[in-house]
């Protein structure tokens, strides 16, 4: 199994975080795993992306030029997603934000109202870590079979009393596709 997946939003949304989540997540489950961030000077609002990769083969290159899976979180993204997707590729839609359609119509499209989970959760920062359950159930790259002790060897101590809100995030993002 080899997932190539394409985050993509805007500063502020948690994008490259979830990429770094993401992989840590699937070296926590014995794969190998490339990440590649890619972000504008802008603290808040500019463009976020991350490409990131899954594998239970060596990875010969980081790069995802052709990704089979892309999340978009915000409408900006749409375009960019769009094209650069596989044949038949998935594309996940931030539906809360994202109102419009791909125009391709060979790509399986799954919208999830993330930032309205989240914000139903309590927090609309937490939209990043329902999209992360919501992308895992739907590629079946990652297993969470433990992602309370994944979390807490991922964030620093300091952090750890957000690990629930996470936790019901993820669980919430899973359950809804």
């Amino acid at each position: 199994m080899t997932e190539k997946s394409f985050f993509a939003g805007f500063g502020g949304q948690g994008i490259i975080s979830l990429g770094q989540l993401w992989v840590y997540f699937g070296m926590q489950e014995g794969k190998n795993v490339t990440f590649f961030p890619f972000y504008g000077a802008e603290k808040r609002g500019g463009i976020a992306r991350a490409s990131v990769i899954v594998s239970d083969e060596e990875i010969a290159s980081p790069l995802v030029t052709i990704p089979d899976s892309a999340l978009v979180m915000n409408t900006d993204s749409l375009p960019l997603c769009e094209k650069i997707v596989k044949e038949n590729g998935l594309i996940v839609l931030n539906s809360t934000l994202v109102k419009e359609n791909p125009k391709r119509n060979d790509l399986k499209v799954v919208k999830i109202e993330a930032s309205g989970i989240a914000e139903q959760i309590g927090n609309l920062l937490f939209a990043n870590m329902v999209a992360l359950g919501a992308m895992a159930k739907l590629t079946n790259a990652l297993t969470l079979t433990d992602i309370e002790g994944i979390l807490k060897k991922f964030f620093p101590t300091d952090k750890h009393q957000f690990i629930p809100m996470n936790i019901k995030a993820i669980k919430s993002g899973y359950d809804s596709v």
